[in-house]
């Protein structure tokens, strides 16, 4: 998880905002109980998403109490107590991190030195729940495999990114997983690595790393790259929106679920948009954003 998964906040009800920040509080103590305190610094809002999704999934309600907390010692804030899901995500968070920041190192980024901080925690994972290393393991291996032979097309790319999303899910839900729900974290997982892919393109092309869409456009900016590759990359994007709203009609929800909805059906595109047209020229950002706009909603 990278920390693109976000909310549209300004059409998020009060009580979404709440229960969004309750989860975060929450998967953060569940980090603390099964990993240890100094891998509670790998939290994303990411894995708050995951929780609230899986928890409405398997019908398992969260209990919310007023608790101080490390960072705001001073005022209480609502926190979903740790129950043993909320464990199991924080575990995936931290192998997560930590696989992450292995890959990091063997890239040769000097931010890759900080998987010591996750270490300990991670040793934990692995002998309370191997097959959640199994996965991650597998997958990243799989997905440095596809970068060392600099491949260039972008669905392939991406596989590795989209199957570990989930198979991850399958193994939290259990006999709760169906393909619809298969499908909805394939493509979360999906456009996770195209989101980053976008977001560090040009970092990339400057450093010498391995980027997709760099591999599969040539250009020599991310400006350059949306310009001239803009009905494909609309197209990619719009597809996986397709498949998110598909999977949603067909997934049953426990509780109400307009935090998630919000997510998918809002943040994500929206997100979305702002990574492809964030660094372009105003007036030109607008007609491209119109663009999308007018795809996602159709």
């Amino acid at each position: 998880m990278f920390g693109y998964i976000s909310p549209d906040r300004p059409y998020l009800f009060i009580k979404d905002e709440e229960l969004y920040k309750a989860m975060y509080c929450g998967v953060c103590q569940g980090i603390k109980k099964g990993c240890g305190q100094a891998a509670r610094t790998a939290l994303t809002y990411d894995m708050a998403f995951m929780s609230a999704l899986v928890h409405n999934i398997m019908g398992q309600d969260v209990k919310i109490v007023k608790q101080h907390c490390v960072l705001h010692p001073f005022k209480k804030r609502p926190i979903a107590e740790a129950d043993d899901l909320t464990v199991l995500l924080g575990c995936v968070n931290t192998v997560l991190s930590y696989h992450k920041l292995l890959d990091d190192k063997n890239d040769g980024q000097a931010r890759g030195a900080l998987r010591f901080i996750y270490k300990k925690g991670y040793k934990r994972v692995v002998k309370k729940y191997p097959a959640i290393d199994a996965i991650v393991s597998a997958q990243m291996a799989a997905q440095a495999k596809l970068e060392k032979e600099g491949c260039t097309i972008i669905d392939m790319a991406c596989e590795p990114s989209a199957v570990m999303m989930s198979d991850l899910t399958q193994e939290v839900l259990g006999d709760k997983a169906t393909p619809y729900t298969q499908k909805l974290s394939y493509a979360v997982g999906k456009w996770i690595y195209l989101a980053d892919a976008l977001d560090d393109y040009d970092k990339d092309v400057k450093k010498g790393r391995y980027n997709v869409l760099y591999n599969a456009y040539g250009e020599k900016s991310k400006e350059l790259a949306v310009k001239n590759n803009r009905s494909e990359l609309v197209f990619i994007f719009d597809s996986l929106f397709a498949d998110m709203r598909e999977s949603l009609n067909n997934i049953k929800f426990y509780f109400n679920h307009d935090l998630t909805d919000n997510i998918i059906l809002r943040g994500i595109p929206i997100r979305t948009r702002h990574l492809l047209f964030g660094g372009c020229e105003k007036k030109k950002a607008k007609m491209e954003e119109t663009d999308v706009n007018e795809k996602v909603q159709s």
